[in-house]
Formats: C-alpha cells, structure tokens, sequence
C-alpha cells in the first residue's frame, strides 16, 4: 500500500486515557498531502460530472442508472483505493480512502452503493480470501463488473449476529456446503452479484462463505420501504438449499465472528468521514438559506440563535473530524512500524497485520461512529429548524438528508452496541495487562487521598485552561471505572447504563483532547485567523464537553455507589470539574461570523 502519510510513533489502543500527547504526535486534514487532496478533488470532479447530473434518478430508484455510476467511479479507480495494483486496484494509504469517503457523502443514496461494494462487498475478501479467491473475485470488484454485498444480519439477529439462524451443512461428498436461510437488510442486494454470507456450519460453527448471485436458490426480496436512503437497494436475500463450493469458505471453519467484527471496525471508523462530509454539506446549504432567507426586514443570519446553531455545526463538525483523522493517523502510525520500509501487501502476512492494527484501535473506531453519526444526526435536524417549514418539504435538501442521516445510529452494530463494546473494550485490555488502567486509576486515588494541591496547574501559556480540562476529565473517567468495577466486579456488563455512561464520559474525553491537539497544531503552523477559529471552537467545546461529563458522572456514581462513599465521591467529582465558564455566546457569534463569510465550514 502506497502511503504518503508521515511517519509519527505507534500509540496504543485506548492509551489517551492516561498519557498525554503532543501536536506532532498526532495526524490531522492539516497534514493530508498534495496526493491526498488530490483524490479529493477527483472525487469532486467525478461528483460533479458523473452522479449529479443523475442523482434524481439515482434517488428515485433507478438502480441500473446507480450501478452504471458505480462503474464509472471504479474506471478511476474510486472502488478500489486501498486494493493491490496486481488486483486492479491503486493501492494508496488508508487515508486516501478516507479522503474519497468525506468526499463521496453529498448524497446519502448513492454514497451507500458506493460505499458498501467498496467497502463491506470487498474487504473481507481483500483481508480474509485466499490467494485463488482475490485472483478469482478482487480484479471484478475493482471493475465494479462484479457489485458487492454483505449479508450478516437476520429477521432475528440484528446486533446479536452470533444469534444468525441460516445453516450451511456440508455435503456427503465434502466437495460444498448447502446453505439455507434467510438475510435482511442487504444493502445493493437487489443487484449484488457478490455476497459475503454468514451461517453456521451444523447449526453451530459461524462461518463466512462467498457466495454468487448466480448460484441456484440465491433470491433477493422485494426492495425494502426505507425512512431514508431511498435510492440504494435494500432487500432481503434467501438461500434455498445453495450449493456453495468449499474453496468458498471465507478464512476458517467457525471463525466467521473475526471476520464479521474486524470489518465493522473499518466500517465504524469509515462512517466518520462519510458523516463529516455530509455535515459539512449541511452547513453550507444551511448557511446559504440564512443569508437570502429575510425576516423582520433582515436576513435571519443576523439573528442570534441561528447564528448559536451555524456556530454549534461547525463545533460538532471540528471535533468529528479532528478525531476522525486521528485515529485514521494511529492506525496508519501502527501500520507503517510493519517493517523497515512501512506498510506492504506484498509480505503474505500483509493482511493479518493491517488486521491486527485495526483491532488495536476497535475502541477508538467505535466512539467514531458514535460520536460521528450523532454530530451528524445534530447537523441536519438544525438545518430542518434554520431552513423552518422549508426544511419539512422534499423540495429542500435539508428534508432529505434528515431523513439520510437516521440510519447511521443504526449502521455497523447501533450505538448503543457501540457504547457497551467502547468502555467494554478497554476494561478487557486492563484485565489482560496490555493497557495500564489498574495503575492509571491507582494514581487517581492517590491524588484524591493526598487532597487539592496547593500549587495549580493551569498555568497561563495558550490553551492551559482546555488543558486542565483535558487533564481532569481523564481523572474523572479512571475514577467513574474505579468506582463502577469496585462495586460490580465481573457482572459490570450487565449494568448496561453504567457502562454507557462511562463510555460517554471517554467518548467527550477522546473529542476533547482531539480538538484541543489539532488547535495547538493549527496554532503552531498556520494563519492566525485558521488559529482564532479553531482556537474559538475548541474553547467551547473543553466547556460543553467538562459540563456534560460533569452530570454523566454523577449518574454513573450515584448508580454505584450511597451514603458517605457517594458524599466522598462527589466531593472529588466537583474538585476535578471546577472550571472557569468561557463566554461562549461572544466565542459562537465569532465562529459564525466566519463560517457565514465564508460560506462553508472552515478552520
């Protein structure tokens, strides 16, 4: 894989909680190359004169009309970023494929074609196929000559995949498997030609198969009646006693689960560019109906409140995006200490080790989707209200794109899976030594024993408030997980608003640091008025954020533990949350001013 992103140190999973980072430690858009705001702008320019002048159509259901633009993108390579050269493919960087991602998110209905046969359609066989079934299949995916799809979920196992009911059995003879069952929700599976399906060898054994479109008793359903997305292909797929060859077994026998979650982690940390791509979208269709939209004999961009909500987009929209390009950077930082000359497909293990990189920052991956879908789902229900009764009509974008957006809580595992895998997650690698936690929170406790310091540590450099924030925002989450597994030990999973809420509290953690990292980076190397807005954006959002993880600790405290012990405990709470508010209706006014100026989102 061809990368141009610069090298910086491997940080382990879930390390933000209890190390600091610096600003060159950690990738952000500032640092994207020339080659990747190229692919940018041949994404764009492709948009614009490939899927725009069809995306009515496209929306209106015209399927054929999609996957013929689907094949124009892949003639540019678009289908195939990260595939090997020696299967048609451009073999760039992961960023690369990001880029194209934030890029592709103008419209919900054809982003989903696109996305889920470049995606979920093609890399399981990319990173779990065998040599003879990348030969066979990845060359006609990278075409689009073959159309992708991914068939996990089930009428009864929707989160609770393992729970799948469709059956494979192997013949007398040994030489296939007869599968039968049924998949829901196949996005493209009214015109796949390729699924990646899951079921369970003898009823018991969760295994991945390929398996055609052409192969006899593969049917696909009637397309499905969606809330969004109403130009992609939603149907469900049924398998009548399908005759699948062995050699189409997807990795191993039984260990159809890996397959299944290390592609959702990529799935989960690709929705945070296709969100923040759509929300910039947003903003800007936002942005231009304030300024012509007149009332009380001015625009309604001088008023106040709508202001307060271009400003509150463009906050979200920073965060989502500064820590959408920091995990991207982990994950390539891990990548490229592969061997001596970075990241390569051409080691057979190449896949295993991409793999095992992007295990490593599942948690991370998974608070970007959260984190993403739910800026996302903020941006177009403001847009609604700015755009006012418009925003109810189909004329106006704004109504579609609500309506788009509803399914991303609901894509790669909901999020309320997503809140109970994150804390989940990191409280296993501190059972299992590989994240010092334990130690982490020791030290927290410590801390408490020995009382308030006399000395601060605020200081009065640039951006110390944030960072005291940032700091003690961290000692609050060792302390809520402390506090949590002392009171509920091994059973802690089934306290499902618990973890949720401690997942919360690292989930603000994550989009504070992330934001405050790229300021002082912006600050360090860029225009001053780049650096005034990120600057602005950043102060607001350490506030809101320390305001939010202040009440959601004193839910989870007060659920684990009472009397004295929960008196003690928010004693500390309110010690580590004491901040000085900024006053962010003067800090929204500025970053509105300037994103009304512009036109667009801006940093």
């Amino acid at each position: 894989m061809a990368t141009a992103t610069a090298a910086r140190p491997a940080i382990k999973g879930g390390a933000f909680l209890i190390e600091e980072r610096t600003p060159d430690e950690i990738f952000t858009p500032e640092d994207l190359t020339e080659e990747h705001r190229a692919i940018g702008r041949t994404v764009d320019q492709f948009w614009a004169n490939d899927v725009e002048p069809h995306i009515e159509e496209i929306r209106h259901g015209n399927h054929d009309l999609a996957v013929k633009v689907l094949k124009k993108s892949a003639e540019i390579g678009l289908v195939a970023i990260t595939t090997p050269e020696r299967y048609g493919g451009m073999e760039l960087d992961l960023t690369s494929l990001m880029v194209a991602a934030e890029h592709l998110a103008l419209d919900g209905s054809y982003s989903s074609w696109h996305g889920a046969h470049a995606g979920i359609g093609t890399m399981p066989i990319l990173l779990y196929g065998t040599e003879a079934q990348k030969q066979k299949y990845l060359p006609k995916l990278s075409t689009a000559e073959l159309v992708g799809a991914y068939c996990l979920s089930e009428p009864h196992a929707g989160s609770d995949a393992l729970a799948a009911k469709t059956r494979a059995d192997l013949s007398a003879d040994g030489t296939h498997y007869v599968l039968n069952g049924q998949k829901m929700w196949i996005t493209n599976g009214g015109k796949a030609d390729l699924f990646t399906v899951f079921a369970k060898v003898g009823g018991e054994k969760f295994t991945a198969f390929l398996v055609e479109k052409a192969f006899p008793g593969v049917g696909c359903g009637a397309e499905e009646k969606k809330l969004g997305l109403k130009g992609s292909s939603t149907c469900a797929i049924y398998l009548d006693n399908v005759s699948v060859p062995v050699e189409n077994v997807l990795g191993e026998v039984g260990r159809g689960h890996i397959i299944a979650f290390n592609i959702l982690n990529l799935g989960r940390l690709k929705l945070g560019p296709f969100a923040v791509g759509g929300s910039k979208n947003v903003l800007s269709i936002s942005i231009k109906y304030a300024k012509e939209r007149k009332a009380f004999g001015t625009t309604i961009s001088q008023f106040g409140m709508i202001r307060h909500k271009l400003a509150e987009m463009a906050i979200r929209i920073y965060a989502a995006e500064s820590m959408t390009y920091r995990v991207v950077g982990m994950i390539e930082s891990g990548m490229n200490e592969a061997g001596p000359g970075g990241f390569s497909w051409d080691p057979p293990d190449a896949a295993q080790t991409m793999l095992k990189v992007v295990e490593e920052y599942a948690a991370e991956c998974s608070i970007i989707k959260i984190y993403a879908s739910e800026m996302l789902d903020y941006v177009v229900d403001e847009g609604v209200q700015i755009h006012g009764g418009y925003g109810y009509h189909q004329d106006y974008a704004v109504e579609r794109a609500y309506r788009d957006s509803r399914i991303n809580r609901i894509f790669e595992g909901t999020n309320e899976i997503n809140r109970l895998l994150t804390t989940g997650m990191l409280l296993k690698r501190a059972a299992r030594g590989t994240l010092p936690l334990v130690q982490a929170a020791q030290s927290v406790m410590a801390e408490i024993l020995a009382g308030p310091s006399l000395t601060s540590d605020n200081g009065d450099g640039a951006f110390a408030a944030e960072t005291k924030l940032v700091r003690n925002a961290k000692k609050v989450a060792l302390m809520a997980m402390g506090v949590a597994y002392q009171r509920y030990f091994v059973a802690l999973d089934q306290q499902q608003e618990v973890v949720a809420g401690i997942t919360d509290i690292v989930m603000d953690i994550f989009a504070m640091e992330s934001s405050l990292l790229r300021a002082r980076k912006i600050a360090e190397s860029t225009s001053a008025a780049k650096a005034e807005q990120a600057a602005d954006m950043t102060a607001v959002l350490a506030c809101d954020a320390m305001a939010h993880i202040e009440q959601t600790a004193r839910t989870v405290l007060a659920a684990c533990s009472e009397g004295d012990a929960l008196r003690s405990n928010m004693a500390v709470l309110r010690r580590f949350t004491k901040y000085e508010p900024v006053d962010a209706v003067a800090l929204r006014r500025r970053i509105a001013g300037r994103v009304l100026d512009a036109g667009r989102y801006i940093v």
